[in-house]
């Protein structure tokens, strides 16, 4: 009779775990799908607005325009029970001076979380992320600036920054192997040292390796993932 209960029990917990996994499956895969449409929606908006509206101003609608979609899907990502943040001290920066934020980068939705708070943040991005049919769009009428040649990278960069804006830029140029930082390229420096700005370094904490580096896109991740920001240091211009 032990044995029959201990089988059945095991049965039970079997059948219950599969279920946990296939839901956890299910919001996995919702919440791509939505980054998709809502990344599609940003790109069919920004498009006719990049080609009629000054440029001054299209960067001031595109950042918050991105920043309000981010905004948005961080919290239809809470309410699928796929993901909890903290990003509250992101807020003191909002309306701080021009400087770079420098964050480590766990995963790929570090972007995603910064800009979510930071809607006048102009951001360094892969050639193949601005020009791809997702993002280039929304990123184009946002002013981003694209991670290639160096030369011209530092130049907009620095009119950013003298313009007033915060620059978001990953020193490691990847994401994070080795936590909390992995080794740092030295563009940071070079553009602070230029436009005599600051350098808020900023931790991204979480409890998963999801999207990390060295994830497959396979692999379903325990939920909720829970993501912290904390600022760290602010280093003053070279």
């Amino acid at each position: 009779m032990e044995n029959k209960s201990t089988t059945v029990l095991n049965e039970h917990l079997t059948r219950h775990a599969g279920r946990g996994a296939l839901h956890e499956t299910v919001r996995l895969c919702l919440g791509f799908m939505l980054l998709g449409v809502i990344c599609l929606a940003v790109s069919l908006l920004a498009f006719p607005m990049f080609a009629i509206l000054p440029r001054v101003l299209s960067k001031r609608i595109g950042r918050k325009l991105i920043a309000r979609t981010f905004r948005a899907y961080l919290r239809l990502l809470v309410l699928l029970g796929a993901c909890r943040f903290d990003l509250a001290e992101l807020d003191a920066l909002r309306d701080g001076p021009a400087m770079i934020i420098a964050p480590n980068h766990p995963s790929l939705l570090d972007a995603v979380m910064i800009l979510s708070r930071l809607p006048d943040a102009v951001c360094i991005m892969k050639a193949d992320i601005v020009n791809s049919v997702f993002f280039g769009a929304g990123a184009r009428l946002a002013g981003y600036i694209c991670n290639t040649p160096l030369r011209t990278m530092v130049q907009l960069a620095v009119a950013d920054l003298r313009q007033g804006s915060h620059l978001l830029l990953f020193p490691e140029g990847t994401r994070t192997t080795r936590f909390p930082v992995g080794s740092m390229q030295g563009t940071a420096g070079l553009i602070a040292k230029h436009a005599g700005v600051p350098v808020q370094t900023v931790f991204i904490e979480t409890n998963s390796g999801f999207l990390g580096k060295g994830w497959s896109i396979l692999w379903t991740p325990k939920m909720p993932i829970t993501y912290r920001i904390r600022l760290g240091k602010r280093f003053d211009p070279p």
